[in-house]
């Protein structure tokens, strides 16, 4: 079946294979940080119990956090937002800066596809996850790294691992906040109006918006 033509008031935000790869993602990412916690929170031990198996669960979803991306790579529309996300030019500073200020007023934020927080939120994440993996491993393999190392790791790992558990919040929260950029990461578009104004150097010739 053909897909259906898009409304003249929707403009397509994220391809299939991005919205695919986030929410697979986001799937491995909380069963890593619900089992974490399950681990760390002596309540939450022993009301759940089987610590092998969250254990084992732990550690496979942290290890297979980055598959759904490296996958994704085959896809264009996602190596073309992984460009975007990686640039940050001059109107992403004026956007940071008018966040410090807090002045919300029409156009006082420039953004392109993303914008600075975004990309910003992007790299941190994507720091985090290879050290928690390298940390990890280094916990899990204890017989391939000394002690001291092991030591390091584990005070690395927990201390990052509550810093991911935060800035994680602050995501969701950012996302139920805003409707239409969830909806967008849900179906795939956004409102045309709800794009000008959040993201106006977003530009929209005809059905879609290409980021300037």
């Amino acid at each position: 079946m053909p897909p259906l033509p898009e409304r003249a008031d929707r403009v397509r935000r994220f391809a299939r294979p991005v919205r695919r790869v986030h929410r697979t993602t986001a799937a491995l990412t909380l069963v890593c940080v619900a089992t974490a916690a399950c681990l760390y929170v002596p309540q939450l031990a022993e009301l759940v119990g089987r610590r092998h198996l969250v254990v084992t669960v732990h550690e496979w979803s942290g290890l297979l956090i980055p598959v759904p991306l490296l996958a994704g790579l085959a896809a264009r529309s996602l190596r073309a937002d992984l460009r975007r996300l990686n640039r940050f030019g001059p109107h992403d500073r004026e956007w940071l800066r008018a966040v410090r200020r807090r002045d919300h007023r029409p156009g006082s934020r420039p953004a392109g596809k993303f914008n600075a927080g975004q990309k910003l939120y992007a790299a941190w994440i994507a720091g985090a996850v290879l050290v928690m993996a390298g940390t990890g491993l280094l916990m899990w393999f204890t017989g391939f790294a000394p002690l001291r190392w092991r030591t390091g790791a584990t005070f690395v790992h927990d201390w990052l691992a509550l810093a991911v558990g935060l800035v994680l919040a602050g995501h969701i929260g950012k996302a139920y906040a805003d409707p239409e950029a969830r909806r967008g990461m849900r179906s795939g578009s956004v409102g045309r109006d709800w794009a000008r104004r959040e993201h106006p150097l977003w530009r929209a010739p005809d059905e879609r918006l290409e980021d300037q």
